[in-house]
Protein backbone atom coordinates (compact mmCIF):
# COMPACT_ATOMS: atom_id res chain seq x y z
CA UNK A 1 0.00 0.00 0.00
CA UNK A 2 1.56 3.56 -0.81
CA UNK A 3 0.38 6.80 0.16
CA UNK A 4 -0.21 9.50 -2.61
CA UNK A 5 0.95 12.83 -3.21
CA UNK A 6 -0.79 14.88 -5.45
CA UNK A 7 1.51 17.29 -7.64
CA UNK A 8 1.13 21.85 -7.63
CA UNK A 9 2.27 23.59 -9.79
CA UNK A 10 5.42 25.37 -8.55
CA UNK A 11 6.03 28.79 -7.60
CA UNK A 12 8.67 31.03 -5.61
CA UNK A 13 6.45 30.82 -2.39
CA UNK A 14 5.78 27.08 -2.26
CA UNK A 15 8.99 26.28 -3.02
CA UNK A 16 11.10 29.27 -0.95
CA UNK A 17 11.48 26.88 2.45
CA UNK A 18 13.46 24.37 0.42
CA UNK A 19 15.34 26.28 -2.24
CA UNK A 20 14.86 28.98 -5.10
CA UNK A 21 12.96 28.55 -8.17
CA UNK A 22 15.03 29.78 -10.70
CA UNK A 23 13.09 31.86 -13.44
CA UNK A 24 13.18 34.73 -15.72
CA UNK A 25 10.10 37.44 -13.66
CA UNK A 26 9.49 40.52 -13.71
CA UNK A 27 11.92 43.05 -14.76
CA UNK A 28 15.27 42.56 -16.15
CA UNK A 29 17.81 43.33 -13.50
CA UNK A 30 20.24 45.23 -15.98
CA UNK A 31 19.97 45.24 -19.53
CA UNK A 32 23.13 43.95 -21.18
CA UNK A 33 24.76 43.18 -24.58
CA UNK A 34 24.06 46.56 -26.10
CA UNK A 35 20.66 46.40 -24.81
CA UNK A 36 19.63 43.14 -26.42
CA UNK A 37 20.08 41.07 -23.26
CA UNK A 38 17.97 41.14 -19.97
CA UNK A 39 19.94 40.19 -16.66
CA UNK A 40 18.18 38.32 -13.81
CA UNK A 41 20.93 38.75 -11.76
CA UNK A 42 21.70 36.17 -9.25
CA UNK A 43 18.66 33.85 -8.85
CA UNK A 44 20.02 31.38 -6.62
CA UNK A 45 21.95 30.94 -3.67
CA UNK A 46 24.60 28.73 -3.84
CA UNK A 47 26.05 27.42 -0.86
CA UNK A 48 29.30 25.02 -0.40
CA UNK A 49 31.20 23.68 2.53
CA UNK A 50 34.88 23.14 2.19
CA UNK A 51 35.08 22.60 -2.15
CA UNK A 52 33.98 24.36 -4.88
CA UNK A 53 31.18 24.95 -7.37
CA UNK A 54 31.24 22.74 -10.63
CA UNK A 55 29.09 22.48 -13.80
CA UNK A 56 27.66 18.73 -14.37
CA UNK A 57 25.40 17.56 -17.26
CA UNK A 58 23.03 14.75 -16.36
CA UNK A 59 21.64 12.39 -18.81
CA UNK A 60 18.32 10.87 -16.59
CA UNK A 61 15.78 8.23 -17.66
CA UNK A 62 12.24 10.13 -18.29
CA UNK A 63 9.97 9.16 -15.34
CA UNK A 64 5.26 9.45 -15.64
CA UNK A 65 3.04 10.11 -13.38
CA UNK A 66 2.07 8.39 -11.01
CA UNK A 67 5.26 7.87 -9.76
CA UNK A 68 6.16 5.88 -7.18
CA UNK A 69 8.63 7.81 -4.31
CA UNK A 70 10.36 5.34 -1.94
CA UNK A 71 13.55 7.44 -1.15
CA UNK A 72 14.87 10.81 -1.01
CA UNK A 73 18.32 12.21 -0.75
CA UNK A 74 20.09 15.32 1.13
CA UNK A 75 23.35 17.07 0.30
CA UNK A 76 24.65 18.51 3.64
CA UNK A 77 27.86 20.13 1.93
CA UNK A 78 26.29 22.02 -0.57
CA UNK A 79 23.40 23.44 -2.69
CA UNK A 80 22.55 21.64 -5.93
CA UNK A 81 20.94 23.28 -9.06
CA UNK A 82 19.53 21.53 -11.67
CA UNK A 83 18.83 23.53 -14.91
CA UNK A 84 16.85 21.74 -17.73
CA UNK A 85 18.36 21.82 -20.95
CA UNK A 86 14.99 21.62 -23.19
CA UNK A 87 11.84 23.32 -22.63
CA UNK A 88 10.71 20.11 -20.98
CA UNK A 89 9.06 20.62 -17.00
CA UNK A 90 10.26 17.74 -14.35
CA UNK A 91 9.18 16.63 -11.16
CA UNK A 92 10.39 18.17 -7.85
CA UNK A 93 10.20 16.42 -5.05
CA UNK A 94 11.22 17.88 -1.38
CA UNK A 95 10.51 17.32 2.25
CA UNK A 96 11.70 19.46 5.10
CA UNK A 97 13.65 18.13 7.56
CA UNK A 98 12.26 16.76 10.91
CA UNK A 99 15.12 15.81 13.29
CA UNK A 100 17.17 14.13 11.20
CA UNK A 101 14.60 12.30 8.77
CA UNK A 102 12.37 13.60 6.48
CA UNK A 103 8.59 15.23 7.26
CA UNK A 104 5.92 14.94 4.67
CA UNK A 105 7.27 15.30 0.84
CA UNK A 106 5.40 17.45 -1.75
CA UNK A 107 5.52 17.89 -5.64
CA UNK A 108 5.86 20.48 -7.78
CA UNK A 109 5.64 20.33 -11.72
CA UNK A 110 7.90 23.06 -13.67
CA UNK A 111 6.99 24.56 -16.80
CA UNK A 112 9.51 25.43 -19.43
CA UNK A 113 11.88 27.99 -18.40
CA UNK A 114 12.21 26.86 -14.50
CA UNK A 115 14.87 25.53 -12.71
CA UNK A 116 15.08 24.47 -9.48
CA UNK A 117 18.39 24.97 -6.45
CA UNK A 118 17.77 22.93 -3.46
CA UNK A 119 19.54 24.13 0.02
CA UNK A 120 22.24 22.65 1.42
CA UNK A 121 20.57 19.68 3.52
CA UNK A 122 17.40 19.94 1.88
CA UNK A 123 15.60 16.51 1.65
CA UNK A 124 14.60 15.80 -2.26
CA UNK A 125 13.63 13.43 -4.89
CA UNK A 126 15.92 11.91 -7.42
CA UNK A 127 15.91 13.99 -11.05
CA UNK A 128 12.79 13.32 -12.42
CA UNK A 129 12.28 14.57 -15.79
CA UNK A 130 8.89 13.21 -17.62
CA UNK A 131 9.69 13.71 -21.31
CA UNK A 132 12.94 12.81 -23.53
CA UNK A 133 15.48 13.63 -23.46
CA UNK A 134 16.19 14.17 -19.86
CA UNK A 135 19.17 16.25 -20.30
CA UNK A 136 20.26 18.79 -16.95
CA UNK A 137 22.96 21.24 -15.87
CA UNK A 138 23.58 20.61 -12.68
CA UNK A 139 25.35 23.17 -10.51
CA UNK A 140 26.94 21.91 -7.31
CA UNK A 141 29.87 21.07 -4.59
CA UNK A 142 32.60 19.50 -6.06
CA UNK A 143 35.23 18.54 -3.01
CA UNK A 144 36.17 15.80 -0.92
CA UNK A 145 34.09 13.85 1.89
CA UNK A 146 30.31 12.71 1.93
CA UNK A 147 28.08 14.68 0.42
CA UNK A 148 24.87 12.12 0.29
CA UNK A 149 22.72 10.98 2.59
CA UNK A 150 19.70 8.58 1.55
CA UNK A 151 16.20 8.13 3.02
CA UNK A 152 14.31 5.06 2.34
CA UNK A 153 9.95 5.22 3.21
CA UNK A 154 9.00 2.16 5.12
CA UNK A 155 6.00 3.00 3.26
CA UNK A 156 6.54 4.40 0.05
CA UNK A 157 4.69 7.36 -1.63
CA UNK A 158 2.33 7.60 -4.84
CA UNK A 159 2.80 10.88 -6.57
CA UNK A 160 -0.08 11.86 -9.03
CA UNK A 161 -1.58 14.15 -10.76
CA UNK A 162 -4.86 14.13 -9.68
CA UNK A 163 -6.21 12.74 -6.23
CA UNK A 164 -7.19 9.41 -6.17
CA UNK A 165 -5.15 8.83 -9.90
CA UNK A 166 -5.04 4.81 -10.06
CA UNK A 167 -1.21 3.45 -10.09
CA UNK A 168 -0.14 2.59 -13.91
Amino acid sequence: MSRQIVTEPISANAFAPFGDLIEVSGTPDKIINQGQCGRYHDRARMSFAEGRAGISLFDANPRSLPYRLDMVERHPEGSQAFIPMTENPFLVIVALDEQGIPGQPCAFLTKSGQAVNYHRGVWHGVLTPLHSPGLFAVVDRIGEGTNLEEYWFDTPYQVVAEPNEAAG
